[in-house]
């Protein structure tokens, strides 16, 4: 196989062929650290490339298969990892110029749990992906490393904050990456880039160190498609002691069933969602939508009514939560900076710096009414789940814009949260939330849908995405900056 078509297979049919002796984990990989050599510089989607570890990764995959002792149904996937998770032997810079002068030339000699539940799935990890200075932000550009900019168009975001990861991807340099979200940061580059990403219920993957931005924060897996994304979740839901609120898998698997066994339920009948009651809102109550944004949502949502489900649009009328967001996010973001020294704020990303100077000085009560104020949403969206199944609403309201500016230009706010309506809110709720690419902007760029259930519902809303991207994958082309490109521009 040509090495290009390599990098357009998904996961699992990497996996296939390594079975069937037609590809091996060798040439895979191989493919993929080519690609990377060949395209990153006009993406800046990896920080760092580890030719060699992943090489003797992919050889020792190689053996596993021919020694018929693989280690999970992602044995010998070319995988990347986001650059704020701890990874044994390599430095974690987190996008800071701080982090990077700071360090000592000794890196850590433990992996955060994301990564080691990623090596024990027998996963290469072939590199660690960029993200904003403590990704802080819906975007993803640093003073560290400069922008990070779109497959479907370089000129572009493609979102944040583990936008390295989603535009690695989406590009075809490799199938599989991880990323952290506590305000959107898988589901916004998955909306702006063509993939797949997943937030799971708080806990169901574990987290260490722990995120400065408390109990907002998610680790999730981003794929191309929805079969592997919940063949990574299968993986990435190992127990691990050092996060003292994970939950054990039983959670969101009872009975053991996993999440790859209910995303492959879907192939069993014509309309596998008969029976799953589905609310749609456009706009939650405070959304505005961009007029393509919500046309090709409500082919998705059609496309939902077509495979059996029960649909209604409904009207949550919600009052945006954002002010509270604010108080818990940017309580976070200050704690970052602090221990890093008096001069720090002065070096530190300058649209951080602007927006701590106008958020800050939070007292205790204003904490205590904005967890008031997230547990009461908790409560209204949870009743919403009495009725139905899924919440769908767009992913993002608007396409992807300019790389290197945290909004579209012209824009009424400086708040990358003023243009993530329908993101931050779930992880103040703490459900489960799933983009799923579903059809393109006349302008040619990817626009999201997002599936929500109730928290610990999470294998439902993969099932629900596996079945609605039997319908719109085909909406979504490939990216003009890929790694199958003969010709990359």
């Amino acid at each position: 196989m040509d090495s290009r078509d390599i990098c357009t297979l998904s996961a699992l049919e990497l996996t296939d062929a390594y079975r069937t002796g037609t590809l091996s984990p060798v040439e895979a990989t191989n493919a993929v650290l080519d690609a990377i050599d060949r395209v990153n510089d006009q993406l800046t989607a990896f920080c760092l490339v580890d030719h060699e570890g992943a090489r003797a990764s992919a050889r020792e995959a190689l053996q596993r298969y021919r020694d018929g002792r693989t280690l999970s149904p992602l044995d010998g996937v070319p995988t990347s990892i986001k650059d704020v998770f701890l990874t044994a032997g390599h430095p974690t810079y987190r996008g800071s110029t701080l982090l990077a002068e700071a360090d000592d030339g000794t890196p850590p000699t433990v992996d955060a749990p994301v990564t080691a539940a990623t090596l024990k799935a027998g996963c290469v990890v072939v590199g660690k992906t960029t993200t904003p200075e403590f990704a802080w932000k819906g975007v993803t550009d640093s003073l560290l490393l400069g922008a990070t900019t779109n497959p479907y168009d370089p000129s572009l975001t493609p979102g944040g904050s583990s936008g390295g990861s989603a535009a690695a991807v989406a590009a075809g340099l490799g199938p599989l990456s991880t990323g952290t979200d506590a305000g959107g940061s898988v589901r916004i580059p998955a909306a702006f880039t063509g993939t797949v990403a997943l937030k799971p219920t708080y806990g169901v993957i574990p987290m260490f160190p722990s995120s400065p931005f408390g109990t907002l924060a998610h680790a999730g897996p981003m794929t191309r498609t929805v079969l592997d994304t919940a063949a990574f979740m299968d993986e990435l839901i190992r127990p691990d002691s050092r996060d003292w609120s994970v939950v054990p898998p039983s959670a969101t698997c009872p009975g053991g069933e996993g999440y790859l066994a209910a995303a492959l339920d879907v192939g069993r009948s014509d309309l596998p969602l008969d029976g799953v009651r589905v609310a749609y809102s456009r706009n939650l109550g405070f959304g505005v939508n961009d007029p393509d944004v919500e046309r090709e949502v409500d082919v998705a949502v059609r496309a939902l009514t077509d495979l059996g489900a029960d649909v209604d649009e409904i009207e949550l009328g919600l009052s945006d939560p954002v002010d509270a967001f604010h108080v818990l996010w940017f309580a976070g973001a200050a704690a970052v900076v602090k221990p890093l020294g008096d001069g720090a704020i002065d070096r530190i990303d300058p649209t951080l710096r602007d927006a701590l100077s106008r958020y800050h000085d939070f007292t205790a009560q204003d904490y205590l009414d904005a967890v008031a104020e997230r547990m009461a949403l908790g409560v209204r969206l949870g009743a919403v789940h009495h009725t139905y199944d899924i919440l769908v609403t767009p992913t993002i309201p608007i396409p992807a814009f300019a790389a290197g500016a945290d909004v579209p230009k012209d824009w009424h706010s400086p708040d990358w949260t003023s243009w993530t309506p329908y993101t931050y809110l779930f992880n103040m709720t703490q459900q489960p939330a799933l983009s799923v690419p579903c059809g393109m902007t006349d302008s040619g760029l990817p626009v999201g849908v997002q599936l929500v259930g109730a928290r610990f519902a999470d294998r439902m809303v993969v099932r629900t995405g596996a079945a609605l991207e039997t319908r719109v994958a085909g909406r979504v082309p490939r990216p003009r900056v890929h790694a199958s490109s003969q010709a990359v521009t």
